[in-house]
């Protein structure tokens, strides 16, 4: 049986580690890897896409760095209780163009009982942005 500590329910402690090993993780840029913190019926949404099972985030993040080029991510923990919990993000990336964004966006996160990620919901907001302006 697949697990990924830690557990729910979540302490403050063991919450700020989940959001921390998520940043980590997204930080990697290896969507195999990544992939292996959810469950294998996942469901996303992701701005306006919808997104089910280990495969299809595995296709979703190879898209999403080819385009998001140099991405950089800080996640902030917002609220957790039980098996839930709530993060803030941030995170830089360029275009093939050379055009910066920041992005913008918050989370919501369900959990099973093994400390696999069942449900993800983001919303996101893009803001262009000279490279003098980047903060991550």
């Amino acid at each position: 049986m697949e697990q990924k500590p830690p557990f729910p329910p979540f302490t403050l402690q063991t919450a700020l580690q989940k959001v921390q090993l998520a940043e980590d993780a997204w930080n990697s840029k290896n969507p195999e890897q990544i992939a292996l913190a959810y469950t294998l019926d996942t469901e996303w949404r992701n701005r306006n896409q919808f997104i089910h099972g280990r495969k299809e985030v595995i296709a979703f993040l190879k898209r999403k760095w080819e385009k998001e080029i140099d991405y950089k991510l800080k996640k902030e923990l917002w609220a957790f209780q039980d098996n839930r919990i709530a993060v803030r993000f941030e995170y830089e990336y360029q275009n093939g163009k050379g055009q910066w964004f920041r992005a913008y966006g918050n989370e919501n996160w369900e959990f099973d009982e093994n400390g696999l990620m069942q449900k993800r919901f983001a919303s996101i907001n893009d803001l262009p942005i000279n490279e003098s302006e980047r903060k991550l």
